[in-house]
């Protein structure tokens, strides 16, 4: 990635401030109170439900990430300024993804209505949207494109390579580092916009404080770095740093959860080390075994390393597309048993509902 120069890099600060405003003027979230959308009986778990399912459609219309966020934002707006019914709720979900994709697609990706209500395979016709669609457009001023939390991803790390271009090769990864943290950002911040405790943090908020969890792991200055951009941003510190830690909560107990599914790494690279006093595929006596910390830090891990080692990060990226996330879990060793061979390049997803790619 070339560096900008002063020039582009006042751009940039110009979009930031766009962004800002934007927000500042559109941004609207439900409020919860006694379990439910206040004076409403929609539940955070329904809202959530509904979030998660978006994303699969996303998935099957082929539909950008941003359209997504955007989606998200419009549900919630719309959430905050109408009683809304629960028997709705998918409705205007789904509305809210097609009014979106209306802004951020191209007409040949998004099709006719018709076609993606019945890809879609809701109960709900045509007509519904569309009425929907009238509904949504008079109660929100026919003025939908608010900053998305993802926006600000793109702005934040742009700033950050303009300004700290150290940082576009931090952990040795060069040039491919970049692609990395944006990447690993949007599916963090996609998975926490189905979060309602997260949901009432503004976007810009959301988006730093996933960027600063990995700064702290990136660079020693990571302090002075994120001090510039929340001075940018114009975000209080006491709210920056609730957020913060709910993120952090959220995010590792996302990722420390067990999968059904769960899969064994093997490190060949010790070999000596793990072959229990049989042979079998265990750790030695005395030995224990650790397993991977949040999704994307440096960790000094063994089995950390050896796992980039093996897979080679970037591959596996492309590889699995929007669906990126693997669970290293070493059980302790029982008697005459052998929990895990070698294995070679192996790919797999959270259970469904804890997809950190949406």
């Amino acid at each position: 990635m070339k560096n900008p120069g002063p020039a582009e890099y006042e751009r940039l600060v110009a979009l930031l401030e766009d962004a800002l405003g934007r927000e500042l003027r559109l941004w609207k979230v439900p409020v919860f109170k006694n379990g439910h959308i206040q004076g409403t009986d929609i539940t955070p778990i329904q809202v959530q439900e509904v979030v998660l399912w978006l994303g699969e459609m996303c998935r099957l219309f082929n539909f950008c990430q941003e359209t997504f966020a955007l989606g998200v934002c419009v549900l919630n707006r719309l959430l905050a300024t109408v009683k809304a019914q629960p028997k709705y709720l998918k409705c205007i979900a789904f509305t809210s993804l097609i009014l979106s994709a209306k802004i951020n697609e191209e007409d040949e990706v998004i099709g006719s209505v018709k076609d993606l209500v019945a890809q879609s395979g809701c109960n709900f016709s045509t007509a519904d949207i569309l009425r929907m669609e009238r509904v949504m457009l008079d109660k929100l001023h026919w003025d939908l494109y608010t900053a998305s939390p993802i926006d600000f991803v793109y702005i934040f790390h742009a700033l950050l390579i303009s300004g700290h271009p150290h940082l576009a090769t931090a952990g040795g990864q060069a040039q491919k580092r970049p692609c990395l943290q944006v990447a690993l950002w949007t599916r963090q911040v996609q998975h926490c916009m189905a979060c309602h405790q997260l949901s009432q943090f503004k976007g810009s908020t959301l988006a730093l404080a996933i960027i600063t969890l990995e700064l702290e792991t990136l660079t020693p200055d990571w302090f002075s770095i994120f001090t510039d951009l929340l001075k940018k941003a114009q975000i209080p510190s006491t709210e920056f740093i609730h957020c913060k830690e709910v993120v952090d909560e959220y995010l590792s107990s996302l990722e420390f959860s067990v999968p059904a599914n769960a899969v064994y790494i093997f490190d060949s690279s010790n070999v000596s080390k793990l072959r229990g006093e049989e042979g079998s595929w265990g750790p030695g006596p005395g030995q224990t075994r650790r397993r991977k910390g949040r999704l994307g830090e440096g960790e000094a891990d063994e089995f950390y390393d050896g796992f980039r080692c093996l897979y080679d990060e970037g591959l596996a990226l492309e590889a699995v597309g929007d669906s990126t996330a693997v669970s290293v879990l070493l059980e302790t060793p029982q008697e005459n048993v052998s929990p895990c061979p070698p294995l070679h390049r192996a790919v797999m997803s959270y259970p469904v509902g804890l997809n950190l790619s949406i």
